[in-house]
């Protein structure tokens, strides 16, 4: 196993701090090295937004994101400063519910609708940030969902945690679902 970063981009008070902390818990609880960090705007809400997991089975010298493995953008904006430079090997997770205007890539290309999966399934976007989660790390390969389940439990807020299960859930299932369709396309 090598090591993968990730990037999660968006605007505050999406929640993707707190998915980054419990990706990086979940890379704990399997027993990996971990660095995480994150950056917000002046703005409690709705400015920018930026939280990085490594997740290593060697030791990590550097503990920012240089070049990330996966990128998730919750904003247009977000997907113009961070999606749009990528190398090709890396994937991109879009939520297609905020962000509407893509370049086409030749490949690693998952534009979802995270947010109105939360909406659908929870009656608001309260939950999203554990969709898209769920998503990532079920693409990545690296963490186990049990790690991820457990490391939600961990992190969820007080009286959040079934909710937050069943938007992991949705969102594991969601990025599995991209994979194969990937996988089956390339087949062809």
């Amino acid at each position: 196993m090598t090591k993968q970063e990730f990037l999660f981009t968006g605007a505050g008070g999406q929640g993707l701090i707190l998915a980054a902390i419990i990706l990086a818990q979940a890379g704990i609880n399997a027993g990996q090295n971990v660095a995480q960090s994150q950056s917000y705007g002046p703005e409690a809400r709705g400015g920018a937004s930026r939280a990085e997991v490594i997740i290593s089975n060697e030791a990590i010298h550097y503990p920012k994101v240089e070049k990330p493995d996966f990128v998730l953008t919750f904003s247009q904006e977000a997907y113009i400063k961070y999606g749009l430079h990528l190398h090709e090997d890396a994937s991109l997770i879009a939520d297609n519910s905020q962000v509407t205007e893509f370049t086409p890539r030749s490949s690693n290309f998952y534009a979802l609708p995270i947010t109105k999966t939360a909406r659908t399934h929870f009656g608001s976007e309260e939950g999203a940030n554990l969709v898209a989660l769920g998503i990532v790390a079920s693409l990545s390969g690296r963490i186990s969902l049990d790690n991820v389940l457990q490391a939600a439990r961990q992190w969820a807020p007080q009286g959040t945690t079934e909710r937050n299960i069943k938007a992991l859930e949705l969102g594991w299932q969601m990025g599995m679902e991209a994979s194969y369709a990937k996988k089956a396309i390339s087949d062809l």
